[in-house]
């Protein structure tokens, strides 16, 4: 088993003790598979991205459906695997998670005018059904900013613009002060 596996079902385990983590730890294999040969922009395997997407999730002491919907966030996006298929091995409440927060990275704004922090915000916020996929988001974008330095230097400005104006009014508003401190 890998070190970052064992890692994130220790912490699992130590504030769940109903969690499914033989059902995390087939999320982790099926997402590492997934992106198998695929790297950030860092040079580092793409694996190591959701995993520390999750391990943010586990911090936040989250259910066993979201953690394995942070080890599975990019595999429709980012490594072509069909919802259909995510469904039958995870079944509908975590494939559902995956899709929502694929989906919310997909809205598209017609005009410039349009895109304004402020739409994107309520338009994240109003069509998200379940809280947990704002916070799967949220730790994608957190995991984001700690690599940040991986980036071109303007992909840097744009990405914190963004984090700020969006993600760190979300972060507040659902009472996540200490993500939103690092965030900022």
């Amino acid at each position: 088993m890998d070190a970052a596996i064992e890692e994130l079902l220790k912490e699992v385990a130590s504030y769940d003790k109903k969690a499914d983590l033989a059902l995390i730890e087939k999320a982790y294999n099926f997402a590492k598979k997934a992106h198998e040969g695929q790297k950030r922009t860092s040079g580092m395997d793409f694996i190591e991205h959701p995993v520390g997407v999750t391990m943010i999730l586990a911090e936040l002491r989250l259910d066993t459906a979201t953690i394995c919907a942070g080890l599975l966030h990019d595999v429709l996006e980012d490594a072509g695997i069909p919802l259909d298929m995510l469904k039958k091995e995870f079944g509908e409440e975590i494939a559902g998670l995956v899709d929502a927060e694929t989906k919310t990275s997909k809205v598209t704004f017609e005009s410039a005018e349009d895109y304004t922090a402020e739409n994107w915000r309520k338009i994240l916020l109003a069509t998200t059904k379940d809280v947990r996929v704002i916070l799967v988001k949220l730790a994608d974008r957190l995991h984001n900013m700690r690599t940040l330095k991986y980036f071109r230097e303007e992909k840097h400005l744009s990405i914190a613009k963004e984090t700020m104006e969006i993600y760190v009014p979300i972060a507040h508003k659902l009472g996540l002060y200490s993500l939103k401190g690092e965030l900022e």
